[in-house]
């Protein structure tokens, strides 16, 4: 089948690399000179990701028979909603089913609205007077969120970032001031636990779940730092973690599926990968946000043990066709990005980075190009995460093991990695904070 995939980072390295396995010719759409998806792909287009008039003709002209949006700013465009307007199915939400990541407040509104489980308390705002008058009456710890997209570094949490009214007010300001996200704040109750990653594959009915994932967005070692757009994640083998059980997990996708249900009648059915992060909580899962993608770098971790065909699940997702199982290998995986000095605060791009590919996987890993760009024959870093490396194996200490020695066949002067994570230490401390939650 002629793919069209949009995106030029580590998620759509994985989703290239995914179609590529199944035997898809691919025509890719991306901002910068990704190698691992330019080596794939048929034919790409270099440009900006929301040029949505370039694409469809790009699309046309290749005579496309299948989509896939991998990034959320142009599924916020409505890039779905032209392309399947020429006739190209697509495995990705439209601009009013793409809400439920691309508006917190509409997300919100709607678990309210059909009564779905794990909402958590919240209030919307679209100036800062009002914003203030409701955090003088509340009464418990908060969180600060613009509505709209951030590349997830705008929440805030109160007690970590945020910890004095005048601290809350400082951000707030700031939000309308600089119209970080646009549209307005939501504050939301803070939940307290430990967070994981549920995605599913939808077909605006049906919900396929993948592995459970744990992301960490802190940028240093020990979870501390600026939050970032994500500098690791592992999955167990056993598709759950060490802190959610099979019961916790099936709360989580029950939820999942009544937002599935809720937006059909709400009629936005939502086709193409939904991602749920969740907080384990005493009281069971709550909704951290929904989104309208796969996680990055969560898509890492779960599509290189993906056993079933890519592109046949794309199909049915985008034909409202799916069956409800969706099949991986019992491997667990852990994933650590590789990231420019300075990310999270002032990240140095235009540094030279390689990759001995063949290195990599002798270690028994994977990696995945995200933002990098070709300059007169160089690889070179962006401003943001730039190559994500996946250990698998049969535990998670082996997995931890294949990707640090990974690690070493990557070359830069000027990057860092957050290596704890993965690790026994760090993923015990995870058990031990749930277990005192719990009272265990």
């Amino acid at each position: 089948m002629r793919v069209l995939t949009i995106g030029g980072g580590g998620r759509e390295s994985a989703a290239v690399d995914a179609f590529h396995r199944a035997g898809s010719d691919i025509y890719a759409v991306m901002k910068n000179s990704n190698p691992g998806i330019i080596e794939k792909a048929k034919k790409y287009l270099l440009t900006d990701e929301k040029n949505i008039a370039e694409i469809c003709r790009f699309a046309k002209e290749n005579i496309i028979e299948l989509a896939f949006v991998g990034p959320e700013a142009p599924l916020e465009a409505g890039l779905v909603d032209a392309l399947e307007e020429e006739g190209v199915p697509c495995a990705s939400p439209t601009r009013a089913a793409a809400r439920i990541e691309t508006s917190k407040s509409f997300m919100r509104e709607l678990v309210r609205k059909h009564k779905v489980d794990g909402n958590l308390e919240y209030a919307a705002f679209d100036n800062p007077a009002d914003t203030e008058t409701y955090l003088k009456k509340v009464d418990h710890e908060i969180v600060v969120k613009p509505v709209g997209l951030t590349g997830g570094k705008g929440v805030k949490v109160q007690g970590e970032h945020i910890h004095t009214m005048k601290d809350i007010m400082g951000y707030v300001n700031e939000i309308f001031e600089n119209n970080i996200g646009g549209a307005g704040v939501i504050i939301e109750e803070k939940a307290v636990g430990e967070e994981f990653t549920q995605m599913a594959f939808c077909d605006g009915k049906t919900v396929a779940p993948m592995p459970l994932v744990q992301d960490h967005k802190r940028a240093y070692e020990g979870d501390v730092g600026p939050n970032t757009g994500g500098m690791g994640s592992y999955s167990d083998a056993d598709h759950l973690l060490p802190f959610v059980g099979v019961e916790d997990r099936r709360k989580a996708l029950d939820i999942m599926k009544q937002i599935v249900s809720a937006m059909s009648e709400e009629g936005c059915p939502y086709r193409g990968v939904m991602y749920g992060q969740f907080m384990l909580t005493k009281s069971g899962p709550k909704i951290i946000e929904i989104n309208a993608r796969f996680g990055d770098p969560e898509a890492m971790n779960v599509l290189p043990i993906l056993e079933d065909n890519f592109e046949k699940i794309c199909w049915d997702m985008a034909k409202g066709t799916l069956s409800g199982a969706v099949r991986f290998a019992k491997k667990a995986t852990v994933c650590k990005y590789v990231v420019p000095r300075g990310y999270g605060t002032k990240p140095e791009a235009g540094h030279r980075i390689s990759v001995d590919m063949e290195g990599v996987k002798r270690s028994g890993a994977e990696a995945f190009y995200s933002n990098v760009d070709m300059r007169d024959g160089v690889l070179v870093t962006g401003t943001s995460r730039a190559v994500g490396v996946v250990g698998i194996d049969d535990s998670l200490e082996g997995a931890d093991w294949n990707c640090e020695t990974a690690l070493s066949f990557v070359e830069s002067d000027a990057i860092f990695v957050r290596h704890d994570i993965g690790t026994r230490d760090l993923i015990q401390r995870r058990v031990d904070h749930m277990r005192e939650i719990l009272g265990k």
